[in-house]
């Protein structure tokens, strides 16, 4: 099937938000694609509905005929209603520990999707230096008065405020950067955006700073002042070093079956960073999307450009 170059770009999204079930709007499949004219989106998408390539129901646009879909999209966007004020409360409360400078929310509910099954993803910017002391400050509270629980305190991913730039470029990243939604900070978050303006070459019609209007700053507790003024010494230092070894040894022996490339994504361990996501989820997306692409090769003889993590 010959298709305009205008029309492959907007069969992109709709095939990567397949994967989660999603199906988009007309003004969400141009914004999360290449695009350069809204004019011609109605049209475009219409040709690959009449092609039967997607299908449009009830004015959602996805790639199976199945309108449960929609349903299950709606409640999804009703529970992220619902659990927004939760989710501010708790993003509070962490931009209130010591070195933390930024809190955003990440995950499906920054795609104003949530689920009984989901739980609330924190992308967190912390102190240079300081690190892995803001990242065991934040663990130890949930191990100790969480029992543990990740339902509603996710905090798998940090990067320190003087290494802002994301080193994995690629759609699911720059999906993740234009939809995370910065909550609290100090003013690193303006820092992190103006650092990562390569998500452009990804999803040039979403901007990657909206957000940033309804950020709020915190004032630091008398206990957080203290700690840092504490810490702000070469007894930080070393036990930030600390830290990052514990955990890095720990890590490298809890998932000794990762190779060392998928470790250094999925676990990725620096000083200035720190992520775990030992499913490596980014991964997995990527791979299942370039599947996707080689699908409707097959089926409706449409080349995609492959992705790549």
């Amino acid at each position: 099937m010959q298709l305009r170059k205008i029309t492959l770009k907007l069969l992109k999204p709709l095939l990567y938000f397949s994967l989660f079930r999603y199906p988009l709007t007309e003004e969400e499949v141009f914004d999360f694609s290449e695009t350069e004219s809204k004019d011609q989106v109605k049209k475009e998408l219409d040709r690959l509905v009449e092609d039967k390539v997607i299908f449009n129901i009830d004015g959602f646009y996805l790639c199976e005929n199945d309108k449960s879909l929609i349903k299950r999209r709606l409640a999804g966007n009703k529970m992220a209603e619902d659990i927004n004020t939760k989710a501010d409360k708790v993003s509070k409360f962490i931009s209130k520990f010591p070195y933390v400078e930024g809190v955003g929310i990440s995950g499906s509910l920054s795609k104003g999707y949530y689920d009984d099954d989901g739980d609330i993803d924190f992308f967190i910017i912390t102190s240079p230096n300081r690190l892995w002391v803001a990242r065991t400050f934040l663990i130890l509270y949930k191990k100790l008065f969480l029992l543990n629980s990740k339902k509603y305190f996710c905090v798998n991913y940090f990067i320190s405020a003087n290494s802002l730039e994301i080193d994995e470029k690629n759609r699911f990243t720059a999906t993740e950067l234009v939809t995370l939604m910065p909550m609290y900070g100090n003013g690193s978050f303006h820092d992190f955006y103006k650092q990562n303006t390569w998500v452009h070459s990804f999803l040039p019609n979403k901007s990657i700073s909206e957000g940033l209007v309804n950020m709020n700053s915190v004032e630091k507790p008398l206990f957080t002042s203290i700690t840092e003024n504490i810490l702000n010494t070469k007894l930080g230092e070393k036990l930030d070093q600390l830290f990052l070894k514990i955990t890095y040894k720990k890590w490298k022996m809890k998932f000794s079956e990762l190779e060392e490339r998928q470790f250094n994504v999925a676990l990725k361990s620096t000083k200035n960073i720190s992520k775990h996501h030992p499913l490596n989820f980014q991964r997995k997306v990527i791979e299942r999307l370039n599947i996707k692409y080689d699908e409707y090769r097959e089926n409706h003889n449409i080349h995609l450009e492959k992705e790549h993590a």
